[in-house]
């Protein structure tokens, strides 16, 4: 247990430093966010990396549900190939109306044409050919 308040450290160093949720350019020129955080210098800790990969998962399953809500009653790779999209491009994802209609309606040969013939998989590249062969064959890849 710390000696010093930590709450009045806290508001001292968000006052002093400033509290960012986006990535921003300090006084002295590095890369920073948070309550001061050093990018540039300190980069992430290996638990805040995880933590971040987790919130932004739950947030991209999140999304699913409120925008794709079916997918859950896929089976448990495409399921995967669908989040991975999602935590890739989320809202964008729902431009892709006919890669949508056809994994709803389980015809997967032609979603995974679909996925395969947009501006995403020249993107994304090999990404893109994994994913695709996934939601093809509904097998690991």
């Amino acid at each position: 247990m710390p000696s010093y308040d930590a709450v009045k450290l806290k508001a001292e160093l968000t006052t002093d430093e400033g509290r960012r949720e986006r990535i921003y350019t300090d006084t002295v020129g590095k890369i920073s966010g948070g309550i001061g955080r050093n990018l540039t210098d300190k980069g992430f800790r290996a638990d805040e990396i995880d933590l971040m990969y987790r919130n932004d998962v739950a947030a991209a399953e999140a999304w699913l549900d409120r925008n794709l809500s079916w997918w859950r009653q896929l089976d448990a790779v495409r399921q995967r190939v669908m989040l991975n999209m999602a935590f890739n491009m989320e809202g964008k994802l729902l431009g892709f109306r006919k890669f949508l209609a056809a994994a709803k309606a389980g015809d997967y040969p032609t979603a995974y044409s679909e996925m395969l013939d947009s501006l995403w998989a020249n993107q994304v590249g090999a990404r893109a050919k994994r994913l695709a062969a996934m939601m093809a064959t509904g097998e690991e890849a």
